[in-house]
């Protein structure tokens, strides 16, 4: 029987983890407004999504909320958001869980969410950089756009959402290649046996 390698002393994991447990409140506070019914949640939970918007001027999340302009043209970030919460939000959980208990098996499973997750943050981190920099144009044409720090701190609250997935990837995608590997010795000596 395997031994327990304590979190601590795993670095990539405990950032996979840590990612998990911050990701969970942000969806259920957050992302997944655009998708329950507003008479479901506490006044005080609705207004997170107002404060965010007026901070971050975010296109994706205040278009899909309704708070900068027309949602339809944003029914496939909707999408993602449905994608996060019947697969990803699960995934945290049961990702944090057998990351804590160091547990092999979780393996596949985080492959295909940060496989998945990496595809569908690429067109979100796509329309933030084509978000057009706030200007006098901008404003006369009642265009969405963000202020140069907007833009920054959209980016720099996206892109980790970007390349711990994709790190993740390529971590998964090696374990679960190694574990393969040493099932096929293993099959591969008993059948000489």
């Amino acid at each position: 029987m395997r031994t327990t390698t304590p979190i601590a002393s795993r670095p990539l994991d405990l950032v996979y983890f840590t990612f998990f447990l911050v990701h969970i409140p942000a969806t259920l506070l957050i992302d997944l407004q655009a998708l329950y019914s507003p008479s479901l949640t506490p006044h005080f939970i609705r207004a997170l999504p107002s404060l965010y918007i007026q901070m971050s001027n975010d296109p994706l999340v205040g278009s899909v909320l309704g708070l900068l302009g027309d949602s339809k043209h944003f029914m496939w970030f909707k999408t993602f958001l449905a994608l996060e919460a019947l697969f990803q939000l699960p995934v945290f959980v049961l990702g944090a869980r057998g990351l804590w208990r160091d547990s092999r098996s979780i393996y596949v499973l985080l492959l295909v969410y940060a496989a998945s997750t990496t595809t569908t943050i690429l067109p979100c981190l796509t329309v933030l950089m084509s978000t057009p920099i706030t200007s006098a144009q901008t404003i006369a044409d009642n265009v969405v756009s963000v202020t140069t720090f907007q833009y920054f701190l959209l980016l720099s609250s996206y892109i980790p959402f970007f390349i711990i997935p994709l790190m993740m990837t390529v971590d998964m995608a090696f374990r679960v290649l190694g574990l393969t590997m040493t099932g096929i010795v293993a099959a591969d000596g008993k059948k000489l046996s």
